[in-house]
């Protein structure tokens, strides 16, 4: 898979798109061949860094102590204080969930993080991970974090053979789309036993248009 490939793929994509009254994200989506899910080292749960960021604000929520309280709120979207954990029941957390793309976290009250959100936050795949640097010490800032989250994407692959994840939005230029798709396929393959070996396909689609595939044919 080429640049060139992505982006006769990505104007395929324009071309058969519906206009519709909102932004559509652009979507990579990436069939896996020849692994076990159930071998852990076949499995991928990780992030990847777009160079061109998402084409839109991606939203922050701080799950902190009170040495934190004030930098989460002056960078995040929303901030949680370990205090008022416990009046977060279902349905509130539920919400800020479905608002909020990223949680990051206090490093010395983890504990009661997991306590007290671990089982929603880990069926969403939201919880703080550390790999994506997402753990913040007591001390520490939640800004280059914050920043830092505008251009991840979570790349994984769930309970079926395929990674997707969004790219950017259709409002983005194709080139920046194009890099965007480029670091996500050479992230996923990095992960992958025989890398680029275990790929079957790749598609490119915006949110309501058929995908298209890369160095084949509209499906």
């Amino acid at each position: 898979m080429n640049k060139k490939q992505i982006l006769e793929s990505l104007k395929k994509v324009r071309e058969t798109s519906k206009k519709r009254n909102f932004s559509q994200s652009i979507d990579i989506v990436i069939n896996l061949k020849d692994l076990d899910l159930k071998k852990p080292d076949h499995k991928i749960n990780n992030f990847a860094t777009v160079p061109h960021g998402r084409g839109k604000k991606i939203k922050v929520c701080a799950l902190v102590g009170g040495e934190l309280n004030n930098d989460a709120k002056e960078h995040c979207d929303y901030t949680i204080l370990k205090e008022n954990f416990s009046s977060y029941e279902k349905r509130k957390l539920k919400k800020v969930m479905r608002d909020h793309e990223f949680f990051i976290a206090q490093a010395n009250i983890m504990p009661d993080v997991a306590k007290a959100f671990g089982r929603f936050l880990g069926t969403a795949g939201k919880m703080p991970n550390p790999k994506a640097g997402m753990i913040v010490p007591p001390k520490g800032s939640t800004k280059m974090i914050v920043e830092k989250l505008q251009k991840t994407v979570r790349i994984a692959t769930k309970n079926e053979l395929a990674v997707k994840c969004s790219v950017g939005m259709e409002t983005m230029d194709d080139d920046k789309l194009v890099d965007n798709a480029e670091a996500v396929y050479k992230e996923v393959i990095h992960h992958l036993p025989l890398h680029d070996q275990n790929v079957r396909s790749v598609f490119i689609k915006a949110t309501m248009g058929k995908p298209v595939e890369v160095g084949g044919k509209e499906k």
